[in-house]
């Protein structure tokens, strides 16, 4: 029998581990407020010492987190409630594989990813891949260590795509991510096909401050609390933070407003989601979102369902006018929002349908890379073949084709699948919350308390206490697949293009 010592000790030792574990993230959360700060107001000449600081944050992170001390804690705690056994199941997750690297790797690695992403800026100002080559290189040698060490007799991408999205496995992921290939493919043609072709109701130039003042004043539409986040530019908008501090980058479009208003959207949904977890367990993996393709999903919600909706689009017409002085008409509005361009080269611009081809040209060129398929040096000239393939258009230079994404610099090989994940499960969460009395229906018409609060309950307030597959069945009441997704853009782009 326990003696009350023994149980007071097994409680000691579960709450000496979450104490750990909550100064850990504490520490991390320090490191993401640099990274943010070098994305939007650090000087460039600031770019050698913050590697440095950044590098020193992950090695000090990485080798308190390692420490023996932390592996006995785990092995002692005994969990006595579903909470407790999420979170030793995820603390005992992220420490097999960080305990797995060596310090030097991961001090390494973030050096060389912060070096990377102000390489990446000046390439991508001047257009020109070879400048960023071999900062690729490095970065590709040095996940794929990463991967040997984590395991190295598994594929080195899918260990790497376990990093943000562990919980569903590759295969499963990209069976999803075929279902969304196919249903898109198909429509795409018909829509080449077809006789419409909404025109852009908008002409000239749009000043930056005006459409920085449109977004914010979207963004209170949104009811975004400013208390505890903050809009700032980026030339790739992201969104960091915590449940106190969710902040949103977002960058304008001088020609097309509306390119302005749907990425910040989009990151809105991202801090959305950040803000309503739980207070209660922030520093804690139950306190923190699932991971990617889940935060993924909440902002293309957002920025799909609720932004691109004709009531949406209403609402946002006298902000355009009052703003920018141009009032479209609400069916012209849609019509451009929601216009299917495969011409279009830039995945952050891309339409509803064609992003998802823009996902599965990365998704191969990464992969292949990191299996070895595929040499840093080849990869303007197979993205270039891919885009034409997919597309069929091809990229006028590296600005516009290669060098386009961030991902890369930062060393996040793995993350793009997550993007069509998340969409896909975006459609079939939304869809669930249309079963509820009026949820989306209100929110249609401009009150988004009730669906915030649908999915504070059912997706933010549980954290990482359900695992990706149990959270979508939770939440909807089926296992994750594509068919919400699959029947939304079928019979949405069937009726705005008529075919």
């Amino acid at each position: 029998m326990a003696t009350t010592d023994d149980v007071d000790a097994e409680a000691d030792t579960y709450d000496r581990l979450v104490s750990r574990v909550t100064r850990l993230r504490n520490l991390g959360a320090a490191g993401e407020v640099l990274s943010w700060d070098q994305q939007t107001m650090m000087p460039p000449g600031g770019a050698p010492a913050r590697a440095r600081q950044l590098a020193a944050i992950s090695a000090v992170e990485h080798d308190l987190f390692t420490d023996p001390e932390t592996g006995n804690l785990i092995a002692a705690a005994e969990p006595e409630t579903d909470d407790e056994r999420a979170l030793l199941r995820e603390v005992g997750r992220e420490y097999d594989r960080r305990e797995a690297v060596p310090t030097a790797l991961v001090e390494q690695t973030t050096a060389r990813a912060s070096e990377a992403m102000e390489a990446w800026r000046g390439a991508r100002e001047a257009s020109d891949f070879e400048q960023f080559a071999p900062h690729l290189e490095d970065l590709v040698e040095l996940k794929r260590e990463y991967a040997a060490h984590v395991d190295p007799d598994r594929d080195p991408y899918e260990v790497l795509f376990e990093e943000f999205e562990p919980c569903l496995p590759l295969e499963r992921a990209e069976a999803v991510l075929t279902d969304v290939r196919d249903a898109i493919v198909p429509v795409v043609d018909k829509v080449r096909a077809s006789d419409i072709d909404p025109s852009n109701p908008f002409g000239g130039s749009y000043d930056e401050d005006a459409q920085e003042a449109l977004v914010r004043d979207v963004l209170d539409l949104l009811e975004y609390p400013w208390d505890r986040g903050r809009l700032d530019t980026a030339p790739h908008p992201f969104s960091m933070g915590t449940v106190f501090d969710a902040r949103i980058t977002t960058r304008f479009d001088p020609e097309d407003p509306v390119k302005s208003v749907f990425p910040t959207v989009h990151e809105f949904g991202h801090a959305c989601y950040t803000l309503g977890l739980p207070e209660d367990d922030y520093g804690t993996p139950l306190g923190e979102a699932r991971d990617l393709s889940v935060h993924e999903s909440q902002s293309r919600l957002w920025e799909n369902h609720v932004g691109r909706s004709r009531p949406f689009l209403a609402r946002l017409r006298p902000l355009l006018e009052e703003h920018l002085g141009v009032a479209p008409a609400v069916d012209a509005l849609y019509g451009w929002a929601n216009r299917v361009d495969p011409d279009n080269r830039i995945r952050v611009k891309a339409d509803e349908l064609t992003y998802h081809l823009h996902i599965v040209l990365r998704y191969e060129i990464e992969r292949d890379l990191i299996r070895g398929d595929l040499d840093v040096s080849e990869v303007p000239a197979v993205w270039n073949e891919k885009m034409d393939e997919y597309l069929g258009v091809t990229p006028e230079n590296d600005a516009e084709g290669c060098l386009q994404d961030i991902h890369w610099s930062s060393g996040n090989f793995g993350y793009f699948p997550t993007y069509s994940l998340g969409s896909a499960m975006a459609a079939q969460v939304y869809e669930a919350a249309s079963e509820g009395v009026g949820i989306t229906d209100r929110a249609r018409e401009g009150e988004f308390g009730p669906l915030r609060e649908w999915l504070r309950e059912n997706v933010h307030g549980h954290g990482k206490r359900l695992e990706t597959n149990d959270l979508v069945r939770e939440a909807t009441g089926s296992r994750f697949t594509a068919d919400a997704f699959t029947d939304y853009v079928t019979e949405k782009y069937r009726s705005l293009y008529q075919i």
